[in-house]
């Protein structure tokens, strides 16, 4: 009424002081709001009306570098004095900000309970489909390219084969996981035949991509294109930086990794006495080492029946095209966006938070190809769902993620757009502070021109 009468007389009334939401680290699994009514489902949940009228609020991400949350206890401190007060009204902006770091209001459970239960069934015969159908592929493209032998044919040969070797990989990265089938025995089999015919140590990248996944978002105990702290990225020689930052180099790097590792990690796949390993997981390295050797040994023997020259174009090529495709794949599914993400040390690393910092990435016609590998989030949360499933478990899992699903670009026919993903991560995305729980990439200024540290 008050208002009314302002307004009436021309007069400006004032403007109306809303309870702060409660976004971020909160909302926590034991708070009054969310998702503790078991009785009411989450799209129950999701279409409930604010009780006050913020239906024409822009609630749109309003910064590029997020803020770490307040905790709990100041969240409830700050809405006392906002509400009972009045005073000390802090920027609308600033509170509305959604913070990519800070706890979610939602856990693994609830992100569980949202995906269809037929999304979470194994099909071995389903899955053994895609293998005939990708090494009929791969076998046709050889064969093509060799009865032409023409060298109009060998790059459109080299790029197709090349996206071919790297969809084997997946169906072997899958066995790995066990979506394959919920038979052991067929996945290590499959997986070993996979893997060994495009050199990659079934069992020993198996159990470090294992690690990955365990660790995902953790500073020091990722295992895949996780981030150099300042003391070990400064504690690189010249060389090594510029090579680890620019491109094509950081497209080669797997086969490095497979015998190395990253910087500030030691160990190699193919030694049972790595500290990737568990003494118990010995004969299964070994194992893995001995059929990528008698790969290595075949390839040795096809060199010396067609030439060494038809063999580089028949496999050689191809397969630095497959490490290509691989790196920048599962780079591109932790760095790269136009936002900065949150990486994890101590207490602030969950399972969940480090999860959500992945992200899922659009391939245009090639989704299909390399079986929906770019849907990477739920597969990351739950590497046990089978490929050809994960585009449904995605689907019916945002309402719960809400703003911490990011929405990949759409791609046009062919990625291309990720290329400059990667360039611009590249020059930015150097180093995380020693120190913090919570931190984000830092930029150094010597490399590639790029802007001062920040």
């Amino acid at each position: 009424m008050a208002t009314w009468v302002l307004s009436e007389c021309g007069m400006k009334p004032l403007a109306p002081v809303f309870p702060r939401p409660r976004i971020g680290a909160a909302l926590s699994s034991s708070s009054k709001v969310g998702f503790s009514d078991t009785n009411k489902s989450v799209a129950d949940l999701k279409f409930q009306p604010l009780r006050c009228n913020l239906r024409d609020r822009n609630w749109g991400l309003k910064v590029s570098t997020p803020l770490r949350a307040a905790s709990t206890e100041e969240e409830e401190q700050t809405n006392v004095v906002d509400v009972m007060n009045g005073t000390n009204v802090v920027d609308h902006e600033k509170r509305l900000e959604f913070d990519p770091g800070a706890a979610p209001p939602f856990n693994l459970a609830e992100i569980r309970a949202a995906i269809p239960k037929h999304c979470w069934v194994k099909d071995p015969w389903k899955s053994m489909s895609y293998v005939v159908r990708d090494v009929i592929v791969v076998l046709g493209l050889a064969a093509g390219a060799a009865y032409l032998n023409n060298w109009l044919v060998w790059p459109l040969y080299w790029a197709a084969q090349g996206t071919m070797f790297w969809a084997l990989f997946v169906l072997g990265h899958d066995c790995g996981h066990g979506s394959f089938s919920n038979n052991p025995k067929l996945n290590s089999v499959a997986g070993h035949l996979l893997h060994s015919s495009i050199l990659v140590p079934y069992h020993g990248w198996r159990i470090s991509h294992r690690t990955h996944h365990q660790n995902h978002g953790h500073v020091e105990n990722d295992e895949s294109w996780h981030p150099l702290s300042e003391r070990v990225f400064r504690s690189l020689d010249t060389a090594t930086r510029m090579l680890r930052f620019t491109v094509p180099f950081p497209l080669l790097a797997y086969p490095v990794y497979l015998w190395q590792r990253s910087p500030g990690k030691t160990g190699s796949h193919f030694d049972p006495s790595s500290d990737l390993f568990l003494p118990n997981e010995r004969k299964d390295v070994l194992t893995s080492t001995a059929c990528w050797a008698a790969m290595l040994g075949l390839l040795v023997g096809l060199g010396f029946i067609m030439g060494p020259i038809q063999l580089l174009k028949l496999y050689g090529v191809p397969y630095v095209l497959f490490v290509m495709w691989l790196d920048l794949v599962t780079y591109l599914h932790h760095h790269g966006h136009e936002d900065k993400l949150p990486w994890y040390r101590g207490k602030e690393w969950s399972y969940l938070r480090g999860g959500l910092t992945t992200l899922d990435r659009d391939y245009g016609w090639l989704n299909n190809i390399h079986h929906d590998i770019g849907t990477h989030v739920i597969h990351h949360l739950f590497p046990q769902i089978p490929h050809y499933h994960l585009v449904e478990a995605t689907e019916a899992a945002k309402p719960v993620f809400g703003e911490y699903y990011r929405e990949p670009k759409k791609s046009a026919p062919l990625p291309f757009h990720l290329i400059g993903d990667l360039i611009r991560s590249l020059k930015t995305d150097h180093f995380v502070s020693d120190t913090g729980d919570v931190v984000y990439y830092q930029t150094d200024s010597e490399i590639n021109g790029s802007a001062k540290s920040e």
